[in-house]
């Protein structure tokens, strides 16, 4: 009979918490299509930060200081002031699924990253899981008929490098002693709340007319799809190993397909399950082997991004 450690068995506990992240983020496509405004891929992403950011800073009442300023800042560039323009880019201008194989490439870019960031050699296992990853994904999502804009591949593929460089940072740095992820979460979304923010009026001009519909998808972007899900995936960027948490970044598409046969009335294809199976056996993989990520404690030593997400 095998027994589980409590270090095994905290690790899977805190994989499967973090995990629900990405599955709210697959939500973000339906929201977005059906509630929220058109053609304003500046003004969601703001609107998807800034204001949670403001809502946290006022419940946490806490700033970052020292070094904790200047790393704030990358982060919340990397993780929303970057990657949420880019993401909605991607998504307006290119089919949900081409924007989904090229979003499934994060993990590939967080374990280039960590050999370039972390001088930690790239394992073979978490190269084939991420290639496997994005073959399940590209059985899910792509159409024959999907088209192809290169603003929108090239949008696409830098929100996964910023999501992934995001990752592999805050997986290093950890939390401040004593900081909790909500406050993190707060101080990043804030501050790529502000760089969004004069982007917004710049390239899109004043705000559009909001009916209830988009003031509740906001609501729901906000609260649910970014502060509480962000707070979760920070958590566990703190805790494991920031490669395995990025391979749980695959879930998004999954959880889109999902939404949308259960939701919008999709279809799901036998290719399409098989897809599925094949994108989770990718996420597993791509939790075994690495290094482990620092306790929060140290963390001053040692949080994802864009992812984040």
């Amino acid at each position: 009979m095998t027994t589980t450690s409590p270090a095994a068995a905290s690790r899977v506990g805190t994989l499967a918490l973090t995990g629900l992240a990405p599955l709210v983020w697959g939500s973000t496509y339906a929201v977005t299509s059906e509630f929220l405004p058109a053609d304003r891929p500046m003004f969601t992403a703001m609107m998807r930060a800034l204001p949670a950011g403001l809502v946290l800073l006022a419940l946490t009442r806490a700033l970052p200081h020292g070094r904790w300023i200047w790393r704030t800042v990358v982060l919340g560039v990397l993780n929303f002031g970057a990657f949420f323009p880019l993401l909605f880019l991607a998504a307006y201008r290119l089919p949900g699924g081409v924007a989904a194989v090229l979003g499934a490439a994060a993990p590939m870019f967080a374990v280039v990253l960590t050999g370039l960031l972390l001088r930690e050699r790239p394992s073979g296992r978490k190269l084939l899981a991420g290639v496997i990853g994005i073959v399940g994904v590209s059985l899910v999502v792509l159409r024959a008929t999907a088209a192809l804009d290169l603003i929108g591949v090239l949008a696409g593929l830098a929100g996964a490098a910023s999501m992934a460089a995001a990752t592999v940072l805050a997986g290093r740095w950890g939390r401040p002693e004593g900081v909790g992820p909500l406050t993190v979460t707060g101080w990043q979304l804030t501050v790529g709340g502000l760089v969004l923010l004069p982007l917004a009026l710049v390239t899109e001009g004043a705000p559009p007319a909001l009916d209830g519909a988009a003031v509740g998808g906001y609501l729901y972007l906000g609260a649910i799809g970014t502060a509480a899900a962000y707070a979760v995936w920070f958590r566990g960027l703190a805790r494991v190993a920031a490669t395995s948490v990025a391979f749980l970044g695959l879930l998004s598409p999954l959880s889109a397909a999902v939404i949308g046969w259960a939701w919008l009335g999709q279809a799901l294809t036998p290719l399409q399950l098989l897809g599925m199976a094949i994108a989770l056996g990718g996420t597993l993989l791509g939790q075994t082997g690495g290094r482990r990520a620092p306790t929060a404690a140290p963390a001053p030593a040692a949080v994802s991004a864009l992812r984040a997400a």
